[in-house]
């Protein structure tokens, strides 16, 4: 895979914490550097004021850059603030209720840890996209991992776009590129000193 028409797409996740004083500057620059088909918005706090304020803050920074922007979990959040979409956590058990509740127009993807039964049921479902991972090594969770294997066969088998997430470094980015149609990158940025200039380094390992 050489063609850059070929290669997989970015996918930003950001930080569960956001500082709103420098986020929206380093994902400006991440945006201006590189093509980004999408960021999520992934916070894990429960404070639907701060959700909506950063969901404000990071919309002005990719509506402006015409860059679809969803939001993990909570749907009621896409309307009001004007989003893009919504990313699920769990698999293919809400996404019928989500896309009658959303439309056809939004975007719907879910996570599926690592379920190719999941992921088949979400795409007949008519997720947008289904993510898969995490696809390194982790201590999170029971430590299983979305193997080379599972994106394989997803690839050969399956027509929904597939998203690869979770602990990612160059060499596991290089090995699976070829299968993948997006890679989902947050943390393995996002506490860099130079997200953008990162960023580059994982793209070059793509072709």
């Amino acid at each position: 895979m050489t063609d850059a028409d070929d290669l997989p797409q970015l996918y930003l996740i950001t930080p569960t914490e956001l500082d709103l004083d420098s986020y929206p500057d380093r994902l400006a620059a991440c945006l201006d550097a590189h093509q980004i088909a999408c960021v999520r918005l992934s916070l894990a706090t429960r404070d639907e004021d701060k959700i909506g304020r950063a969901a404000d803050a990071v919309r002005a920074v990719t509506a402006e850059r015409d860059v679809a922007l969803v939001i993990e979990r909570h749907v009621q959040m896409v309307a009001r603030h004007g989003l893009d979409g919504v990313h699920l956590l769990d698999g293919a058990r809400t996404i019928r209720a989500v896309r009658k509740e959303l439309g056809d127009d939004a975007i719907v993807g879910t996570f599926c840890g690592q379920s190719r039964h999941d992921g088949m049921t979400a795409g007949e479902l008519n997720a947008d996209y289904v993510s898969f991972g995490p696809v390194g090594e982790t201590a999170l969770d029971d430590g299983s991992r979305a193997t080379l294997d599972l994106f394989d066969w997803w690839s050969q088998m399956i027509e929904v776009p597939v998203v690869a997430e979770g602990a990612l470094d160059i060499e596991l980015i290089r090995a699976v590129s070829p299968h993948v149609d997006f890679f989902g990158i947050g943390d393995e940025i996002w506490g860099t000193d130079d997200p953008a200039a990162t960023l580059r380094q994982m793209i070059g390992a793509m072709s």
